[in-house]
């Protein structure tokens, strides 16, 4: 079976996480590799508060993973998800929609960069009031 690109959603516990977020996020992408799969994007979403408590929990970070990974190889990934202690919840979805997230992941990020780069280009000069340079005693 050829390779698929992922969409894989993941709520973390949130109290393991606050404490070591390289360590748990890291167990993601860990086991995606050691079942053979290729990480593309792998990023903190947001976290919190879920709308019913899974396994205890109240507050949950969702873990954000573009990855590419043989179909057959799908099922073991899901499992060792689930075994995870880290792990409250695990969704994987395939096909178009995927990449399509990914692209848009892709864009988001080209964006962003470009608009970092445009608030340098337009600070106010030093000395000159922001808005034009007139103050409210002036309109008065």
């Amino acid at each position: 079976m050829g390779k698929n690109v992922y969409d894989g959603m993941f709520i973390l516990d949130a109290g393991r996480y606050a404490r070591d977020p390289e360590g748990v996020s890291g167990q993601i992408s860990k086991i995606i590799v050691e079942e053979g799969g290729e990480i593309l994007v792998s990023r903190l979403w947001e976290e919190r508060r879920l709308a019913f408590p899974i396994k205890g929990q109240r507050k949950g970070v969702y873990w954000l993973t573009y990855f590419r990974l043989d179909g057959d190889r799908l099922g073991g990934l899901r499992q060792r998800l689930r075994l995870n202690v880290d792990t409250l919840v695990a969704h994987a979805l395939a096909g178009p929609a995927a990449m399509a997230a990914e692209r848009r992941a892709a864009e988001a990020r080209e964006k962003e960069a470009e608009a970092q780069e445009h608030e340098g280009e337009q600070a106010v000069p030093a000395g000159r009031p922001a808005g034009g340079g007139r103050s409210p005693a002036h309109d008065e």
